[in-house]
């Protein structure tokens, strides 16, 4: 009888302890990152009476959890995609937004070319001259006013990095203490919900940048950052670290626990998107709407200074935007040089930024290279006064550089908040051109003027006048207006050129022909310049002569529209993998309540069953007890 009692007794406590798991599923089914757990039972072991053997009963062996290494890494995997996919969404719609705000760049930018035209249609009107003065002043508060939201955005993006870093390593330091829980309780057993939280954990952590995770023997996890780096072994965390960019300090970079800079090899995650979508999309789009900023006054300040303004004098800049940035890296010894960059062809200039770097060696260059932040290499000449140039740009070099010394060089990253109208007076506006060519009436070849141009704004000399006299040959001598000469040979189609002019002839000027240079100080009412000023829209003043100013705007709003359509499209296509993911977790991991109804039943008869079978055993015992007595 106590064999039997004893069944019935194992049989009521896995029954009970079946009754309690299946209870604990069902109160369960909608926590996030619960495992549906099951009932582990074998027989208990049975005692050999010789001729035959009778069962003893039933053991629970584990209270064990439905859980995939593999379905729960693809899980992971998906989540840190999703939420990278997520994030750059997010970004790039805030951009695209920007750009829709901060007012139409494009029609200011029609509405200030269009306002030189009027001044043509009306050199002496002072009222079309201050309509075009004011075009200029709200084309600018639209470049300052865009630039300064991109800046926002720059500046809570890195602000954003640094959170995420510290979200990590709170993350990291929960993970590895539940290692060391886990560790401990693992010798009595399963700590399931232990688990659970583990890798509810590696699932956040996941989000934020992408992991992989890998299960010891002992079974903790060990998490790794997609750089390779270590986060998470045994129940030590390491955290990263964010701080300032060494050459930029509004840049916020990722640091790992010894150090080192590993923001270009983190990917994955909110951090990874982050990062990408920074140093790919909205640091090129600041840099593009600079250099189309850039392009607008250097193309507008030229013109003007090729011809005179109501007051009969060189037309003076109508924009102002700062110089090229340069900024020394904090690693720099204590002695470096002092360097500083300036734009000398506009139509060279890219978007990209530059780490001018010294070498100490090499002759060519003077020790010095460059490359884009990307790592590609640019060349840079050496020139004979001993700047350095490349890409239209141009660096002078003071001081004594020290081998390892290297700057950041940011061309036009801050030129569409720089850009302002430093013209007050409508009457500066230099709607005449500046100089007229006549040709001697004694004139005996057929050399004619084809055009007069100013070709150096800053010669103190370009309205002085002068006279070119030609000789026998093609020889010919300049007299300037204070009598001092100069002589070359011509050759058809080339200019000749002196004191910041250019002249350029046709036909062929005879022995003792003349062409008198002077300022156009009859011109007040010419319009030559004004339509020059207004053909602008259409010059193409950037990337090699191939894209004007407008150009430049559309190409830049139509790659942040494509950056924000591919961004979309990759969340669909995310979200997607992440729900097959999810789906394939649970068909193992997740309650089913049904299936939990049906157990619970199961559970229950099993329960009442093992009752009776002790109750029967005690009815038996008792008889047996009644039956000695009465014996």
């Amino acid at each position: 009888m106590s064999s039997m009692l004893n069944i019935g007794i194992s049989g009521l406590n896995a029954a009970q302890v079946a009754l309690s798991t299946v209870s604990n599923n069902i109160a369960n089914a909608s926590t996030s990152g619960y495992s549906e757990e099951s009932v582990m039972q074998v027989e208990s072991v049975t005692q050999n009476t010789g001729r035959y053997t009778v069962g003893s009963g039933v053991n629970v062996a584990a209270v064990q959890r439905a859980y995939s290494q593999y379905l729960t890494s693809a899980l992971w995997s998906s989540n840190s995609s999703l939420q990278s996919a997520t994030t750059m969404s997010n970004l790039t719609g805030t951009l695209n937004s920007s750009f829709s705000s901060s007012g139409n760049l494009q029609t200011s930018l029609d509405n200030f070319y269009s306002g030189f035209s009027s001044v043509a249609n009306s050199p002496s009107l002072a009222s079309t001259r201050q309509a075009a003065l004011g075009t200029a002043s709200s084309l600018t508060a639209t470049y300052n006013t865009l630039g300064q939201q991109l800046s926002q955005q720059s500046s809570q993006v890195n602000a954003q990095i640094g959170g995420t870093v510290t979200s990590i390593n709170t993350l990291t330091s929960q993970i590895a203490q539940l290692n060391g829980q886990i560790g401990q309780a693992s010798l009595g057993g399963n700590p399931n919900t232990l688990l659970d939280q583990r890798d509810q954990l590696v699932q956040q952590l996941s989000g934020l940048t992408g992991v992989s995770a890998v299960t010891e023997s002992n079974g903790t996890v060990s998490v790794y950052t997609s750089a390779g780096g270590t986060l998470v072994s045994g129940n030590q965390s390491y955290n990263l670290s964010s701080g300032a960019n060494q050459y930029d300090p509004t840049s916020t970079d990722v640091f790992d626990s010894s150090g080192n800079d590993v923001t270009a090899q983190l990917s994955g995650g909110s951090l990874g998107a982050l990062i990408s979508y920074r140093n790919t999309v909205l640091e090129p789009a600041q840099n593009q709407l600079g250099q189309s900023a850039l392009a607008l006054a250097t193309s507008v300040n030229a013109q003007q200074a090729q011809g005179l303004d109501l007051n009969g004098k060189q037309g003076q800049p109508i924009f102002s935007v700062s110089s090229p940035a340069v900024l020394p890296s904090s690693k720099n010894s204590a002695t470096a040089a002092t360097v500083t960059a300036s734009v000398s062809d506009v139509s060279q200039t890219t978007s990209s930024d530059y780490i001018l770097s010294y070498t100490g060696s090499g002759t060519g260059t003077n020790g010095w290279s460059l490359s884009t932040t990307a790592g590609q290499s640019v060349a840079l000449t050496a020139n004979a006064d001993g700047t350095l140039s490349a890409n239209g740009l141009t660096f002078s070099v003071s001081g004594t550089a020290q081998t390892g010394d290297s700057y950041e060089i940011e061309p036009t990253r801050n030129a569409a908040t720089s850009l302002a109208v430093t013209m007050t007076d409508p009457s500066g506006i230099a709607a005449a051109a500046a100089l007229t060519a006549t040709a001697a009436t004694a004139n005996t070849g057929t050399g004619e003027v084809s055009s007069i141009g100013v070709s150096d704004a800053t010669n103190s000399n370009l309205l002085a006048g002068a006279t070119v006299t030609f000789g026998a040959g093609g020889a010919y001598t300049v007299t300037d207006g204070s009598g001092n000469t100069t002589t070359g040979t011509y050759t058809a189609g080339q200019p000749i050129t002196a004191d910041g002019w250019s002249l350029s002839l046709s036909g062929a000027p005879a022995s003792g022909d003349k062409f008198a240079i002077a300022a156009n100080t009859n011109g007040l009412n010419d319009n030559s310049n004004a339509l020059s000023l207004a053909a602008l829209s259409n010059s193409k003043v950037l990337d090699g002569g191939t894209t004007s100013v407008i150009g430049s705007y559309a190409n830049l709003t139509a790659q942040v529209g494509t950056a924000g359509s591919q961004a979309t499209a990759a969340l669909t296509t995310q979200t997607s993998l992440y729900n097959q993911a999810e789906s394939s977790q649970q068909s193992l991991a997740g309650v089913n309540l049904n299936q939990e109804a049906a157990n619970l039943v199961q559970f229950q008869q099993a329960y009442q069953a093992s009752a009776q079978v002790i109750s029967t055993a005690q009815q038996l015992f008792t008889s047996l007890i009644t039956a000695i007595q009465d014996g």
